[in-house]
């Protein structure tokens, strides 16, 4: 059974606040620790001076214990509380998951 790396790269929009970002990682880190399956969060912001992150600021990283697990988060009832408060302070999102 493989582990599934979820990492969403995220710009928010112009006029979002420090306090509103801030609130959306917390509210991320409660997702990690109230959805079963979720093994590890890390979040943090671009630090990278090589210029290739396209406008991309801030990120996370999820670890699934397994698909099923990632499967079932993305249909979560609390996710989806959670994508509501979410997608209108972002401007552009990429995520990209993986086994490992």
């Amino acid at each position: 059974m493989s582990k599934v790396k979820h990492i969403v790269l995220l710009k928010f929009k112009e006029g979002t606040t420090e306090e509103q970002i801030t609130k959306f990682f917390e509210d991320v880190l409660d997702l990690s620790e109230t959805v079963p399956g979720i093994d590890d969060y890390v979040s943090g912001t671009n630090c990278s001076q090589g210029g290739l992150n396209q406008g991309l600021t801030h990120g996370y990283v999820m670890t699934f214990s397994d698909v099923a697990a990632r499967d079932a988060y993305l249909v979560h009832p609390e996710h989806e509380r959670f994508k509501a408060m979410a997608i209108p302070l972002v401007e552009t999102v990429l995520i990209f998951d993986f086994e490992v």
